[in-house]
């Protein structure tokens, strides 16, 4: 695929962190993906069972979608333009003007009604990010970080992904930078978004975010034992859809934080933080340890077979060795 400028599709772990890694590297200033996600202050955990997916409750384990663009903003200075449109003719009109000018556009989406995505990996979420970055006739070249090498969308696909209705909308959402610094002091920002990050996940006062929401959570699962079989499977199911296939989910956030955290030992000589990297990754193993303790659970044809209580024991102590991590973050400083 040809574009009309040059510039460098990148393979990303998670959608949001790897489109403003491609924009803002594409703009002169070059950060990793999970600088991008650290930086930005973006890992936490909230369990949300008054928003449903799908009829079951949101888990979250990292903030909310446009946080990575907007705590960068507030933490290094960047200045992004977002535009929102109230129909689908003005948007499509819009991304065109910002293609013709040569700009790198971001746009919130629909996973759902993007063509290029295989169906079984369509569902209906409306956060996925991507960047336009080019149109050859009907067809808009994308460079979406999911995927290995550039895709392409004709304009109907595009935009009915951009203008999807439901929770999350993304009414056509398109953005650019407006302003990129050209350095960073990392001295100075690497200790605050850190700090900021162990603080809020130790400390939250409210029952259902930080190391009190995994705790929250542990609770309603033992609660299943006294639930409906069929329901309490598709419950303990939707937790690891949650956590392993949506977003990156909760051990593959582990896992880019503590890539960040090996960086940032780097370049600020810290070595305390390169120790709570390793901690950090052997925390993505335990999320991952809980989820196939959960796997094994569900496919027993016994619904009685469910051990309840051993799967919230197992989430507990992810909880646990979580703690250490941001104990052992804020005695880097």
């Amino acid at each position: 695929m040809k574009t009309s400028i040059p510039f460098e599709h990148k393979h990303a772990a998670h959608c949001e962190s790897g489109v403003i890694s491609s924009m803002l590297t594409h703009h002169g200033l070059v950060l990793s993906e999970s600088m991008v996600f650290g930086l930005s202050s973006a890992l936490t955990f909230a369990y949300l069972p008054f928003i449903k997916l799908g009829g079951m409750p949101l888990i979250a384990y990292r903030s909310m979608p446009k946080s990575i663009i907007k705590g960068l903003q507030k933490n290094l200075g960047i200045k992004m333009q977002f535009e929102k449109f109230s129909n689908s003719t003005q948007g499509a009109e819009r991304l065109d003007e910002l293609l013709a000018e040569g700009k790198i556009v971001g746009a919130q989406t629909s996973v759902f009604w993007l063509p290029y995505f295989p169906e079984e990996m369509r569902f209906h979420f409306n956060a996925h990010n991507l960047m336009v970055i080019g149109r050859e006739n009907d067809r808009y070249i994308i460079s979406d970080p999911v995927f290995e090498n550039l895709v392409e969308a004709d304009q109907k696909s595009l935009t009915k992904a951009r203008f999807v209705k439901g929770v999350m909308a993304p009414k056509g959402s398109l953005y650019y930078p407006l302003e990129v610094p050209s350095s960073i002091d990392y001295y100075k920002v690497l200790p605050k978004s850190i700090k900021k990050i162990a603080k809020t996940m130790l400390n939250t006062p409210v029952p259902i975010a930080g190391l009190k929401g995994i705790s929250f959570l542990s609770k309603h699962i033992r609660k299943l034992s006294k639930k409906d079989p069929q329901y309490a499977k598709l419950f303990l199911g939707h937790i690891i859809r949650m956590q392993e296939e949506i977003g990156t989910g909760g051990a593959g956030f582990r896992y880019i934080y503590a890539s960040f955290l090996q960086q940032s030992s780097e370049l600020i000589n810290n070595p305390i933080l390169l120790e709570a990297s390793k901690m950090m990754t052997e925390t993505g193993d335990a999320w991952r340890e809980f989820a196939l303790l959960i796997a094994k659970s569900i496919r027993a044809k016994n619904n009685n077979a469910i051990d309840f209580d051993a799967i919230a024991d197992k989430l507990n102590a992810v909880a646990a060795q979580e703690k250490l991590v941001y104990q052992k973050l804020l005695s880097a400083f």
